[in-house]
């Protein structure tokens, strides 16, 4: 990647591709706008039929399911022949569920983990390749306080993002050599639909949940998307398997 100057401040990411999962809706859809306005195009891929609703110029919908390697695999042959090349992968995609550890079942817990762990996992190793070949590329992985902190009732949850959070860290140093950075986003509670499936109106109780943190709010989508624009522009070209804490105090707050 070349060095972004002031001649490119509107449009840093101007020739730059991406792939963003998870990007219907929330911290995804706010991360593939912000992207596509500032010049890159974007394979915007989402398990739900909504993701279509982002096709135009530069934004190539892609529904498929991240935790299977096939859409690992289709998602970067996407970019590859839509954009002719791959600069950055953004893993976005998440789920939650709550219920206690002796109330939850296997598939519970394997779906999380399959999700939000796997996923990053399986699109990391295959956009690697193309960026291998490059010599150059940017991974941002969405954590969360979770990472370091939890509470009650989410522990197939809190578990995948230490996961997600170690697995920043460790491809990070087998990335580097090949001019590829890793690095995490540790979101704190932002206004998202993620908690749909446990919760009448998952926008909601995040908000009102957020007012626990120290800034006293929830984050906006919009807010964690300039802390990913962030590190997958040449401004973080020195952080490397860095888990940035954008949680509104959260991971620094006593419980």
């Amino acid at each position: 990647m070349s060095y972004v100057t002031s001649s490119s401040h509107d449009a840093p990411f101007a020739g730059r591709v991406a792939i963003v999962t998870g990007a219907a809706s929330g911290i995804g859809l706010a991360t593939v706008e912000l992207l596509h306005r500032q010049g890159a195009r974007v394979v915007a891929v989402d398990l739900s039929e909504n993701v279509n609703a982002l096709a135009r110029d530069g934004i190539a919908p892609l529904v498929a399911d991240i935790a299977q390697e096939a859409s690992a695999t289709l998602a970067v042959q996407t970019a590859l022949e839509q954009f002719g090349r791959l600069d950055i992968l953004v893993n976005n995609a998440g789920i939650i569920t709550s219920k206690p550890v002796v109330e939850m079942r296997l598939e519970d817990w394997n779906q999380i983990l399959a999700v939000n762990a796997t996923g990053a996992f399986l699109f990391s190793r295959e956009a690697m390749r193309p960026m291998m070949a490059a010599g150059s590329g940017a991974i941002v992985n969405i954590g969360s306080y979770a990472c370091y902190q939890s509470f009650p009732n989410i522990a197939a949850y809190a578990a995948s993002k230490g996961a997600l959070a170690q697995l920043t860290r460790t491809l990070a140093l087998e990335a580097i050599g090949h001019g590829i950075r890793v690095n995490a986003v540790g979101s704190g509670d932002a206004i998202t639909n993620i908690t749909n499936a446990i919760q009448p109106d998952g926008p909601a109780y995040l908000a009102e949940h957020g007012r626990k943190a120290p800034i006293g709010r929830a984050a906006r989508p919009e807010e964690i998307a300039e802390v990913v624009a962030f590190l997958a522009s040449e401004r973080a070209s020195y952080m490397v398997g860095s888990v940035v804490m954008a949680d509104g105090g959260m991971s620094v707050a006593i419980p």
